[in-house]
């Protein structure tokens, strides 16, 4: 299912490197941060998306590139996943991501894999893996009015 991200998590995909090493040219400003970072994200770290239906806010760290590189998220203040996007020349290649794991303090429930051919920021096919550590049935109450 093709997901249509905000534009505060365009920021941190065009800031980081594309899965073809590109950069974007001038990327939109971050969403206001909160004055309390939800306890477990780790320094570094900003959010880059508002709430997306059925996943959540992303935090992303900036200085990273993208592909490969885990992503947070957050719903009501709480960390609820670790998120990693791929290309399918990633997979093909037979590279391995060891690093999606929970948080300190967290398990994860479940593990969704979304491919998609692209979003605001990431334009081009990839996978989006999310690591939750809530059951399904929370994260489909997520923002249900928010943007997919």
């Amino acid at each position: 299912m093709t997901r249509t991200l905000a534009t505060g998590f365009a920021l941190a995909c065009s800031l980081a490197f594309l899965g073809a090493g590109a950069r974007a040219a001038a990327p939109p400003p971050l969403p206001p941060q909160p004055k309390i970072v939800p306890a477990g994200i780790p320094a570094g770290y900003v959010l880059v998306s508002p709430c997306v239906r059925q996943m959540g806010e992303h935090w992303a760290n900036l200085k990273a590139p993208l592909n490969g590189t885990v992503l947070y998220g957050t719903y009501r203040g709480q960390v609820i996943f670790s998120e990693v996007m791929l290309t399918p020349k990633d997979f093909a290649a037979g590279k391995s991501f060891l690093d999606l794991k929970p948080l300190p303090g967290h398990t994860i429930d479940h593990v969704d894999i979304q491919h998609t051919n692209g979003h605001p920021g990431m334009e081009f096919s990839h996978y989006d893996i999310h690591a939750y550590y809530i059951p399904a049935s929370a994260v489909a109450k997520i923002c249900p009015t928010a943007p997919m």
